[in-house]
């Protein structure tokens, strides 16, 4: 019998990776996707080979809908499958809230079309091999962001908020057709993405926000990955949610 497969977005490093690497561990084979950094990818995909997985790389920028029929059509062809979809693959913008008549309408237009139209068309471009899985499951990267306010730039935050609305939504929509679709929120996440958000502050930064949460640390990749494969593979009467992964700080500031 062939193992479950899992397409992960934006899989070359970050949560991305990780999700790739925990679900490789749980038995599921995977696809590596990225936009460009083959390399990168191409080291997770060894990564998760050695974990026991089949995996393969496939690159494609979510944001193009042609990639993305392609990618899908290279899953199909090399596996005849997909049983989870993780959409990872975000990007951001580095004009800071305050500085509103500095933010770039394409750089607005580029966080959209990979955090918001890239999960849909991903999602729509996989659902006949999905549909046809025994017990599919969707999980979005999402980010507290979307949830409350917070720092971060204004494509972002609202390109999250965006994520949180459309889980629900295609919940609604792809549970009669056996599609479980959820989301995680991760708060403040150790590693490349928050260092180049908070710059030389980082580590001051981060300590203060790990004395502030409840379990006095900020989440790892691992910690959200663990999170995103539960809901593919432990949780079968969930659908609809976005579980928010920060340590508690969201719920008790």
């Amino acid at each position: 019998m062939s193992r479950p497969v899992a397409l992960v977005t934006g899989a070359s490093r970050g949560i991305g990776r990780s999700a790739a690497l925990e679900l490789a561990r749980r038995g599921h084979d995977v696809v590596v996707n990225a936009s460009r950094s083959r390399e990168a990818a191409e080291v997770v995909a060894a990564e998760a080979e050695q974990a026991g997985a089949r995996a393969i790389v496939v690159l494609a920028d979510v944001a193009d809908e042609a990639a993305v029929r392609l990618m899908v059509g290279e899953i199909r062809t090399a596996f005849g499958r997909l049983d989870a979809l993780v959409n990872n693959a975000g990007v951001t913008t580095g004009t800071a809230q305050a500085d509103i008549d500095g933010l770039r309408m394409d750089d607005w237009d580029r966080v959209f079309a990979v955090n918001v139209r890239g999960v849909f068309q991903v999602t729509r471009a996989c659902l006949p091999l999905l549909e046809a899985a025994p017990a599919a499951g969707v999980v979005n990267v999402c980010s507290i962001a979307g949830l409350r306010p917070g720092a971060q730039p204004f494509p972002y935050a609202a390109s999250k908020a965006a994520v949180a609305n459309l889980t629900r939504t295609l919940a609604g929509q792809l549970g009669p057709r056996g599609i479980r679709v959820n989301a995680v929120a991760p708060g403040w996440v150790e590693g490349e993405w928050m260092e180049h958000a908070l710059g030389d502050d980082y580590r001051r930064l981060m300590d203060r926000r790990a004395r502030q949460t409840p379990l006095r640390r900020c989440a790892t990749p691992d910690d959200v990955a663990v999170t995103i494969a539960d809901l593919v593979t432990s949780s079968p009467f969930v659908t609809g949610e976005v579980v928010v992964v920060d340590g508690g700080f969201s719920a008790t500031t």
